[in-house]
């Protein structure tokens, strides 16, 4: 993977956390592109190509927001894990929320893995090397379609 960009959808509604995420990615040892969505209904939109995201790149993982506007990161996953098309893209949800329910039915949706959204610039940077490290670095990726 090292050889090309990484392509990483983030679907999430809010600019602090958008900004902290994409400040985490600036020193990565890998070419990351990313692209952001940020309600439910646009990240469909990309995923499926429809003509505003007509030359949207399929991404290679995805960073999903449970709270997000007009259709939920719950919503987005469950459309995403039962489209043939669609359902072999990693998904990681990243989310304030810990509550037990919320964690249960994501991985019940089909998520790959639940990361508790932490408050500090530090903690960010810190989560997000453990997800580039662990799903562009150890794990092995279907190709892009």
């Amino acid at each position: 993977m090292n050889s090309q960009n990484v392509e990483i959808l983030l679907v999430e509604d809010d600019l602090g956390d958008i900004d902290l995420i994409e400040e985490s990615f600036v020193e990565s040892q890998l070419q990351v592109n990313i692209n952001v969505v940020r309600d439910g209904v646009e990240a469909i939109a990309y995923l499926n190509q429809e003509p505003k995201y007509a030359n949207a790149i399929r991404p290679d993982l995805i960073l999903l927001d449970l709270n997000l506007p007009r259709k939920n990161g719950q919503e987005v996953l469950a459309d995403l894990k039962t489209d043939p098309n669609l359902k072999s893209i990693p998904v990681v949800i990243m989310s304030n929320s810990d509550a037990e329910e919320d964690i249960a039915r994501s991985y019940d949706l089909g998520a790959n893995c639940y990361v508790k959204k932490p408050i500090r610039l530090k903690d960010f940077i810190t989560i997000v090397r453990s997800i580039e490290s662990f799903w562009f670095t150890i794990v092995k990726l279907p190709p892009r379609i």
